[in-house]
């Protein structure tokens, strides 16, 4: 490998450490509904969003709560003596991919049958502080 390479791949390596994400994988719910909930938090405080997400009539809302929890669980570990109202800590980037579908075949009229798709979806919540990205800029 070249230098150039490798000198890329680390700064990418580096990165990657320095970000905070969890990820939810084949989550038994459609993209599209989803897709409703991460929207409404995309951007936000981190307490905020947990707010916004606890008190939402939506199924998918519960999910996506539990992987913000776990997103500030990934946060913490790294930066344990750094509190967490103080770090200025929001919802970088928020989005949902498609997973399998599972295909399954209901009864028709006059021996057919109309195939159902049970759709599925992979969530990725990234963190960022926003103390650190004013310190990046300087």
């Amino acid at each position: 490998m070249g230098s150039r390479k490798k000198k890329s791949a680390e700064l990418l390596k580096q990165a990657k450490n320095d970000r905070f994400q969890s990820v939810l994988r084949d989550c038994p719910t459609s993209p599209r509904k989803m897709r409703l909930v991460t929207d409404m938090i995309r951007g936000m405080a981190v307490n905020r969003a947990l707010d916004v997400l606890k008190f939402s009539s939506k199924e998918a809302s519960r999910r996506v709560e539990k992987l913000l929890l776990s997103a500030i669980a990934n946060w913490q570990a790294k930066n344990e003596g750094v509190r967490l109202e103080e770090s200025n800590l929001y919802v970088q980037e928020v989005f949902v991919d498609s997973a399998r579908m599972l295909k399954r075949l209901r009864p028709a009229p006059q021996g057919r049958g109309h195939r159902i798709r049970k759709r599925s979806n992979h969530v990725t919540v990234r963190l960022a502080s926003k103390n650190v990205v004013a310190e990046n800029t300087k």
